[in-house]
């Protein structure tokens, strides 16, 4: 069967690239450089459910993810988690925080409303966006 994106997760992002063995997607939230990386194989929950070669294919995406994208918004901190308590297919967020960012020091959820990324922008950033994770 072919790789479907939860709902949710596609209504809330813009598709970027596929590194690995992951879709990149970004988060439609325009305070935080937010990105979210979705194994493609379907009905999994967990990191430990994937096979051992796609656990290593998502470590890789995420630490070049991170590096990446802290390297590219000069990040004072990377929050990276697999939360999977509202969306249960296995996605891991990636964002990149500032000490004066508007939910400092906390999580991001939960703070706030989501600013949604206006269309050009949106277009904007996935093209910046895949230019930066594109090798």
């Amino acid at each position: 069967m072919p790789f479907q994106l939860h709902s949710q997760l596609a209504a809330d992002t813009h598709y970027i690239t596929a590194v690995e063995n992951c879709q990149v997607l970004l988060m439609n939230d325009a305070r935080f450089p937010w990105l979210v990386l979705v194994p493609m194989e379907n009905d999994i929950r967990e990191l430990y459910e994937l096979s051992k070669s796609a656990q290593e294919q998502t470590y890789r995406a995420m630490l070049y993810t991170a590096e990446l994208l802290a390297e590219h918004t000069h990040a004072d901190k990377m929050n990276v988690a697999a939360l999977g308590n509202q969306v249960p297919q296995l996605h891991i967020h990636i964002i990149a925080r500032y000490t004066k960012d508007a939910a400092w020091p906390g999580p991001v959820w939960g703070v706030g409303q989501a600013e949604p990324y206006r269309a050009a922008d949106a277009k904007t950033k996935v093209q910046e966006l895949a230019d930066l994770l594109t090798p």
